[in-house]
């Protein structure tokens, strides 16, 4: 019996009832809300939210690009946000999937963008599909920065689209530090897809209220983690 005066075997029994009525999902050792696991919504919707801590984690991001870096930039609002930061003042070569990203580099004259191609997922403006897996396959790069939709400390970092999901994939393989950009809202919560597990990325840049017992187990995991 617990504090409450109810039995473990009560209270998973009651848990599993909740997640068969899909109130909920359990997790290890833990249970969220159904509201936690994160839908798609337009970039143009997104970009709306969140938009200091943006900012701030792109600014951080942006400390982290050394000349003749050759990076890869996913696609979200916190790379857009990123990207508007960027203004190097010797030459880098950006890789992308996302149409936003290369529109706001485009007009710097230290930065080689390749865009790459595919069928177009509006909800991003970015690109997936097999033809920019196939160009991923051939490339390789010093970093990458990679947006998600949910981070859980069971489940790993997750997205919304299954197309998404494996162009972030393929990223990831094509990459030698992987840096995560995400604001603290995404914490504790899960996408539709899943990308990788915690144990492929290397840093995690995002805002001062990220949970502080989850932004200790990700240290204690040797995950760098700037807090901004």
């Amino acid at each position: 019996m617990n504090s409450w005066g109810v039995s473990e075997v009560t209270i998973r029994k009651d848990l599993k009832l909740l997640e068969s009525k899909k109130m909920l999902y359990r997790n290890h050792g833990s249970a969220s809300s159904l509201s936690s696991i994160i839908s798609d919504r337009h970039i143009d919707i997104k970009e709306k939210l969140f938009t200091e801590e943006k900012t701030r984690i792109a600014q951080a991001a942006n400390k982290l690009l050394e000349p003749n870096d050759k990076i890869m930039i996913a696609s979200g609002t916190t790379l857009l946000a990123f990207a508007n930061e960027i203004s190097p003042d010797q030459h880098i070569t950006v890789i992308t999937s996302s149409v936003k990203v290369s529109l706001s580099l485009c007009y710097n004259p230290y930065i080689e963008i390749i865009q790459l191609g595919g069928m177009m997922r509006k909800n991003s403006v970015s690109v997936i599909g097999h033809y920019a897996e196939n160009i991923l396959e051939s490339l390789t790069c010093n970093k990458l920065f990679l947006g998600v939709d949910g981070l859980d400390l069971d489940y790993g970092l997750t997205t919304s689209d299954m197309s998404e999901a494996r162009i972030n994939q393929q990223m990831i393989d094509a990459s030698q530090k992987i840096v995560i950009m995400t604001d603290s809202s995404k914490f504790g919560k899960k996408g539709f897809c899943k990308i990788c597990d915690f144990d492929k990325i290397h840093q995690i840049i995002t805002d001062t209220n990220a949970p502080a017992h989850f932004v200790q187990t990700l240290r204690e995991r040797g995950i760098e983690v700037t807090l901004v």
